[in-house]
């Protein structure tokens, strides 16, 4: 696949350069990056997109795998920490002409979520007419939700499930 049109591919490196505001450069790990997604107009809502380029799940790695499954688990906690969320949905498409790059979305479910947002409905936050969450508020989502994701993750050595076997 060409992914020199790749806006996501981009994106990461703008990362890889120090390019990135904070909340486009939450947490970084051997295979994934965690930022808060753009164009949305709700607090919180991150995506983990892969370090490298994959049209599909199953281009993962083993190891790629293991470590997103952490990923999702421990970004979860942190937004249940930081803005009190229920749970968390996840989803994954990378159907977008601009991003076909494996990316997963993580968003928060609050408590009085709107029954016309809840489900596959979230998606009427995401280029929606509604006032996007601004950089400020996302710098400051990315500040609170680093260290958690930091203390984590550390703790955790994906490679370790590598040998385990099942």
């Amino acid at each position: 696949m060409n992914t020199d049109h790749c806006h996501t591919c981009e994106l990461v490196i703008r990362r890889d350069t120090g390019d990135a505001p904070l909340w486009d450069r939450i947490y970084r790990t051997q295979y994934w990056d965690a930022a808060h997604a753009f164009n949305v107009a709700l607090p919180g809502w991150l995506v983990l997109v892969s370090r490298h380029h994959i049209a599909a799940v199953d281009e993962m790695s083993q190891a790629e795998a293991i470590e997103l499954g952490i990923l999702l688990r421990d970004v979860s906690i942190a937004l249940k920490q930081v803005v009190g969320c229920e749970k968390t949905y996840v989803m994954q498409f990378a159907e977008s002409a601009d991003h076909p790059h494996v990316h997963f979305h993580i968003v928060p479910r609050m408590a009085d979520q709107p029954e016309d947002k809840k489900g596959p409905k979230i998606f009427g936050y995401m280029g929606s007419g509604e006032i996007q969450v601004s950089d400020e508020v996302m710098n400051g989502l990315a500040a609170a939700i680093q260290p958690i994701l930091a203390s984590q993750f550390s703790d955790t050595n994906p490679a370790d499930f590598l040998t385990r076997g099942s």
